[in-house]
């Protein structure tokens, strides 16, 4: 890449580690003099999982909300944080760092089996935001990243699932431009191999004004929120 990155996506399986080195990145670019910071892009996974548990439906949030509504629920939730994420850019003009991006969104659905219709609807919601200007793919052991999770302590996931998304990532017609960081070494490792394959950006200025972000929230929400209402129905 020879122009400076603005936005940056770390993706990748859970317990590949994006959450902990996209704040890591944030921290290094900002202790660089930039005007850098990290946003989460999070589909609600977690905490409705927590929910089911306390009502005693079982520790996943598809025990709670069922397969479909919950891949409806995480598109959405996914989609309004990107939607919120970008318009913070496009008035601050920081470099943002995204834990996630819409490819984690497709991913779940290969991964989870959902009908191809319900990819389309995605994408269809999706296309609306711009490709991040480089993304890198945490790739991780599946039995390394379940052993994190388990660490962690506040959730769970089979083998066989992290397996199944891992070769969805591979998958993926976006998988070609992805920058492959290889995500089984120390937090320490991975950063520096992060950071060795990211650009040295130049101080970042407001480029957008307040008038292109409502343009950006507008017309656009109407019509992704539609898209992502037809993928309810498909996903089964």
């Amino acid at each position: 890449m020879t122009r400076q990155p603005r936005t940056i996506a770390l993706v990748g399986i859970d317990g590949s580690g994006k959450t902990t080195q996209a704040h890591r990145l944030a921290d290094a670019l900002k202790a660089e003099g930039l005007n850098a910071a990290y946003r989460r892009n999070a589909g609600g996974r977690r905490w409705f999982g927590r929910l089911s548990a306390r009502l005693g439906r079982g520790d996943d949030a598809e025990d709670l909300l069922g397969r479909r509504a919950m891949l409806f629920v995480e598109s959405v939730l996914r989609w309004l944080a990107i939607l919120r994420t970008l318009l913070r850019r496009a008035l601050t003009g920081e470099i943002t760092v995204m834990d996630r991006y819409a490819v984690c969104q497709y991913a779940s659905l290969r991964a989870r089996a959902a009908q191809p219709a319900a990819e389309r609807r995605a994408r269809l919601a999706y296309r609306l935001f711009p490709a991040p200007d480089l993304t890198f793919l945490l790739t991780v052991d599946p039995h390394v990243a379940q052993e994190r999770i388990e660490t962690r302590g506040y959730d769970h996931e089979s083998i066989e699932y992290l397996s199944a998304a891992a070769t969805a990532y591979r998958s993926l017609p976006e998988y070609p431009d992805f920058v492959l960081i290889d995500a089984n070494g120390t937090p320490d490792e991975v950063a520096a191999e992060i950071r060795g394959r990211l650009p040295l950006p130049a101080a970042v200025t407001r480029a957008r004004s307040l008038a292109r972000a409502m343009l950006l929230a507008g017309a656009p929400l109407l019509a992704g929120a539609t898209a992502l209402g037809w993928q309810l129905a498909e996903s089964s």
